[in-house]
């Protein structure tokens, strides 16, 4: 497998240090506030490359830890008359939930800062031996950016040109702007913990370097994260942890890129702010996950929901394939004609291609091409008559849904009853587009007796009348199916 390593800007081959065990750490949430559609990509993304190295083989140990302490979590608490215990509390059940509703896997170890506070103390106790920090008369302690000739490295930033905007606020004692907070002198209505330095509460790049060192030893596999991480946490993680034990801190940086809503940066300044439970109170989570996979992971991903609808109508797509293959393999009597040659080799050049695009860093975008692939090739046997009852489609089905549910399983996808989701898919559609449900099943009923009753011109009006709400139907020997296009 090739993975894009941020620190070297390149894709390398992916060889654990240890044959097939990995060792990865992903930075998780400030549980301060809901989950947005950025901390929705950056999970998606790395659940699926724990899934898709767990399907090659490999023996992974997955850390995502919480930010349970920070001055968000502080902020919050004391504007609503809180804690910051409760506040994380909270969110961290509020990410639980809405990561299941996704279907991203819990981490093997899920850590929170606040377990862990002895391990920073011990960490920044060392770096201070190491004259790599140094504390100040009020209690802060600050990690000498200086002293770690490589800072920069990972980030690409030139520490001349941070050095140019860099200043000391009023109040701080630093010796460089550069240098930044591993320990913070506690505050009247902060939490705060007993130290060497007087009561105070660990800085948030510490956190994560401590409790990576806690439960996957230096150097591990692969530190992930969001593309905004790359500094100045990570940057600051790599430096403290490395100056603190003279090892490798991490072997792989991987790094997912933003999300821009309508083409602008996200940002709440912007008020274009989007939580993953605005997204789902219109669309099924699986559309979301769908279209989160859509591009490749280190590209913009541009959120609209056009795009949501494009997913929607995608996913619906393979689904609806998928059911009527399902009926196709219920039936017993099989033909022998012949399926061409150029249809199975297709099918063989896409299973092929699909595992190439997967360890080309993760591309799902092309693996999900692939898969679009057998969708095409599979509706072009089920309209041909007489292909689809031959013994050899036969075959070709079931390799077919074999495939979509074993690369399904790696994306995520797919997983579900396929009537009872296409169901739900319509009804979130036509809850979306406030499609009376009642008033169609009445309308449906009408058409069907005008239908007995042999009225055509009845039952076409209605047709048309359903049409104008957006909604199709389809007359079946199990009855009238209806659905809402978009």
């Amino acid at each position: 497998m090739q993975l894009y390593n941020t620190i070297t800007r390149k894709k390398e081959q992916f060889i654990p240090l240890n044959d097939d065990a990995v060792k990865m750490y992903v930075c998780g949430i400030t549980a301060y506030d809901y989950c947005h559609i950025g901390h929705a990509r950056s999970a998606v993304v790395f659940d699926v490359l724990v899934r898709y190295l767990r399907s090659v083989g490999y023996d992974v140990t997955f850390v995502r830890n919480f930010t349970d302490v920070d001055d968000k979590i502080i902020n919050k608490a004391n504007a609503e008359g809180s804690t910051s215990e409760a506040i994380a509390e909270k969110f961290i059940q509020a990410f639980y939930e809405d990561m299941d509703r996704l279907g991203v896997l819990r981490a093997d170890l899920e850590p929170r800062a606040t377990e862990h506070i002895q391990d920073m103390i011990d960490l920044i106790r060392t770096l201070e031996k190491k004259e790599a920090a140094y504390a100040t008369s009020s209690g802060d302690v600050y990690f000498r950016v200086r002293k770690f000739k490589s800072y920069g490295a990972l980030s690409g930033r030139n520490i001349e040109e941070l050095q140019s905007g860099a200043r000391i606020q009023p109040g701080e004692e630093k010796e460089d702007p550069l240098d930044f907070a591993l320990w913070k002198n506690a505050k009247p209505g902060e939490p705060s913990w007993e130290s060497p330095w007087g009561m105070g509460r660990p800085g948030w790049h510490i956190e994560c370097s401590a409790m990576s060192k806690r439960f996957i030893s230096m150097p591990f596999d692969i530190h992930g994260g969001g593309q905004d991480l790359a500094f100045p946490h990570h940057e600051n993680e790599r430096a403290q942890s490395e100056a603190a034990f003279d090892i490798e801190f991490a072997r792989y940086w991987v790094h997912n890129g933003f999300v821009q809503i309508n083409s602008e940066k996200m940002s709440k300044s912007l008020n274009n702010f989007i939580t993953i439970r605005d997204i789902l109170a219109g669309y099924l989570p699986e559309v979301l996950r769908f279209f989160l996979l859509s591009k490749h992971y280190r590209s913009p991903l541009d959120y609209s929901t056009a795009a949501l609808d494009e997913a929607e109508k995608g996913i619906r797509r393979i689904y609806t394939c998928l059911t009527q293959i399902d009926a196709e393999l219920a039936r017993s009597k099989w033909s022998k004609s012949p399926l061409p040659a150029e249809l199975t080799e297709e099918l063989t050049v896409a299973e092929t291609a699909w595992g190439e695009s997967m360890a080309d860093d993760m591309n799902t975008a092309g693996a999900m091409g692939h898969m679009f692939t057998l969708i095409r090739l599979a509706n072009r046997i089920l309209e041909d008559k007489t292909l689809r009852k031959s013994e050899e489609a036969k075959a070709v089905f079931k390799r077919i849904v074999k495939n979509m549910t074993e690369w399904g399983r790696v994306l995520g996808l797919f997983q579900q009853d396929r009537s009872t989701f296409l169901a739900e898919l319509r009804d979130s559609r036509a809850r979306r587009l406030s499609v009376d449900t009642a008033v169609v099943h009445r309308l449906i009923e009408e058409r069907n007796a005008a239908r007995k009753d042999k009225d055509f011109s009845r039952s076409d009006a209605i047709r048309e009348e359903l049409a104008a709400m957006q909604v199709a139907i389809k007359d079946t020997p199990a009855g009238t199916e209806w659905d809402v296009e978009i």
